[in-house]
């Protein structure tokens, strides 16, 4: 566990969406090398940047030891609700920029603590919404406390060369956006990564869907109010066992969450019971259609496995691209989990392995060259391209002139009968098949269910999932030569159910051969016959068909449309294996249950809401159920 002034820091990145290696460097030991050069190399201060109402943001500066007083240096800046710490001046971070090539390359690095938070003054607020045109000089916002910051560290850090660049993961990334917004002139470089967008859409839910353990484990300890200004942290939830599948099961409706464990001392938990819909309190924590007057470069990055943050780099970097198509605007895609890139290599997650380390490649030849490029100037650095995007299940880096890439056409694939799926409409005049689902026993999202989540679950072996019976299985023959996906994939199901409300849960699985040789003393079958992996999975919240902000029940036994979209994905399916897809109405607890007994508002459903439903895919002439793959030509 990461420390903190001698105390647990408050929340470990096994917990919740946002604290992972990103938040570098609040511990030192004796042998941590680059923990030594930081120490050696950098000279720490702590000043009080004033915003333009008055109130002050606490910020942490380090600077490059340097004889010559005439050398001048980039800023190169976080801002952060996760702690600047540690504090006091003779406590240095272990850890100051994105990779140790930074510090060595010699920026001044500056970290500050949003207002509200740690030791800043002013009063903090969740994703606070932006201000358009701005009335008032004292009007505030995140992109006005950027700018105000920026104009203070030009005029007071001594050897600063004009050049400013910011960058953060997850809750910094979304800081780092907003901070592009109406870019302050000496910002010249910003790099979102894993950035929340939409809090609708990014961590907290699913199409409407709640993600139960990201939203319980991360609120119960950042959602207290904080009394005053203060370096400590809260405590993590005191679980008494490791199976979060029980501990979720038992803990009942989400009305329980308050009544046994919170007890009304957490704000945001609150407004989530208060606002189940995408009402005008989510809409305004859309950055989104304010990322708008960005004169800095930027350069969006995410991973394909994120399983917290994928919706908000991809929504991001085409938000950007369609408001401010005159600035050099970029985006990376790697096979990585949350803030991976930061915190390993890249080789391997999970059972899934990329053949060489995709993280320090793009740290070398993408992030870097684009902060020494845009802040020092340097000749012949270049530029990334538009998009650098990993392709998984050829594992190879490549790139495009536009994401997604013109070159994709659209397919349909449909369902077919005996768990088919291929490209041909069905003819027939009926077609179906029906499952029961039951809130009781709810399908686990991965083998391995913790009191967080498993980060690995994205690749994992979906066999598991195969075999139950309220999981229904379409898969395609096997394929002759290799299939790419490179884009968004539409899923339009025909439904009906005998209930009032359902979730649908989408997964895109590529299956393995099982057609190995026959063992012999001297060649076993691979441990990777007929392995299921898992390559991209969605969920819609049914009354949210038609509305996010408007649910609507379902007509018990009414054919009824549900499309979602299935996020970006570029893989490549080999010959000799199939595509799979899964439907099913649970994935427990990753998504809180939905009682299928229609109820207003979900927060607050009762025990004997929760009622088994029998559902139905349609898949005849008149009602096709089907996929629509982004196929990438030849």
């Amino acid at each position: 566990m990461t420390r903190f002034l001698g105390s647990p820091l408050w929340l470990t990145s096994i917990l919740y969406c946002s604290l992972i290696s990103c938040e570098i460097g609040l511990g030192q030991t004796p042998s941590d090398e680059r923990a030594d050069f930081v120490r050696s190399n950098y000279t720490k201060t702590e000043v009080r940047v004033p915003m333009r109402d008055g109130v002050e943001l606490f910020t942490s500066i380090y600077e490059p030891n340097d004889p010559d007083p005439t050398r001048q240096y980039p800023i190169l800046m976080m801002r952060t609700p996760y702690s600047v710490g540690p504090y006091g001046l003779a406590q240095y971070r272990t850890r100051l920029g994105p990779t140790a090539d930074f510090e060595k390359n010699r920026y001044i690095f500056v970290f500050q603590d949003v207002r509200g938070r740690y030791m800043s003054g002013g009063e903090f607020l969740d994703m606070r919404p932006h201000i358009e045109n701005k009335t008032a000089n004292t009007q505030f916002d995140e992109s006005s406390d950027t700018y105000d910051t920026i104009e203070w560290l030009v005029k007071n850090i001594k050897r600063n060369n004009g050049r400013v660049g910011q960058w953060g993961i997850s809750y910094p990334g979304f800081y780092t956006s907003a901070g592009a917004i109406d870019s302050h002139p000496a910002l010249l470089a910003v790099s979102p990564q894993a950035p929340i967008a939409d809090w609708f859409f990014d961590d907290f839910h699913r199409n409407g869907a709640f993600v139960l353990p990201m939203g319980f484990n991360f609120f119960y300890s950042f959602g207290r109010a904080r009394p005053g200004p203060t370096t400590e942290g809260n405590p993590s939830f005191p679980y008494a066992t490791r199976d979060g599948y029980q501990f979720f099961l038992e803990l009942g409706p989400l009305s329980n969450v308050d009544k046994y464990h919170f007890h009304d001392e957490i704000g945001f938990w609150n407004d989530l019971e208060a606002h189940p819909n995408y009402d005008a309190f989510w809409q305004a924590r859309n950055l989104l259609p304010h990322l708008k007057n960005i004169k800095a470069a930027v350069l969006t990055v995410g991973g394909w496995y994120d399983t917290e943050d994928l919706y908000g780099p991809l929504k991001t970097y085409a938000a950007i691209e369609k408001q401010n198509p005159r600035i050099k605007n970029h985006l990376v895609m790697g096979p990585w989990s949350h803030g991976q890139w930061s915190s390993d290599e890249g080789r391997k997650l999970g059972q899934a392995e990329f053949g060489f380390a995709t993280a320090t490649w793009y740290n070398q030849n993408v992030l870097l060259p684009f902060f020494e490029s845009h802040l020092r100037g340097k000749p012949g650095v270049s530029e990334p391209a538009e998009a650098t995007v990993f392709e998984t299940g050829a594992n190879r880096w490549r790139q495009f002139d536009a994401w997604p890439p013109k070159e994709s056409k659209p397919t349909n694939w449909y369902f077919a009968d005996n768990g088919h799926i291929d490209s041909n409409a069905p003819t027939a005049a009926d077609g179906s098949d029906s499952f029961v689902s039951d809130p009781s026993k709810p399908v686990p999202y991965t083998t391995e269910i913790t009191t967080a989540w498993a980060k690995e679950y994205v690749t994992e072996d979906q066999r598991f999932a195969s075999w139950r019976p309220d999981v229904l299985v379409y898969q395609s023959d096997v394929l002759k030569e290799p299939m790419t996906i490179a884009g968004p994939i539409q899923a339009s199901l025909w439904v009906t159910t005998n209930q009032g409300d359902a979730d649908w849960v989408v997964k895109i699985i590529d299956v393995s051969s099982g057609t190995s040789s026959v063992a012999t003393p001297n060649k076993a079958t691979p441990v990777s016959s007929g392995r299921q992996e898992l390559v991209r999975a969605a969920v819609i919240r049914g009354r949210f068909r038609e509305s996010f902000a408007t649910p609507k029940p379902f007509e018990p036994g009414k054919p009824t449309q549900v499309e979602l979209e299935i996020s970006d994905i570029l893989h490549t399916f080999q010959p000799g294996h199939r595509l799979m897809i899964h439907v099913q109405s649970t994935w427990f607890p990753f998504i809180d249950r939905n009682p299928q007994k229609y109820v207003p508002n979900i927060f607050q459903a009762k025990e004997e809401d929760f009622v088994k439903a029998t559902h139905t895919v349609l898949r005849s002439k008149q009602y096709p159920s089907l996929l629509k793959l982004p196929i990438l030509a030849k």
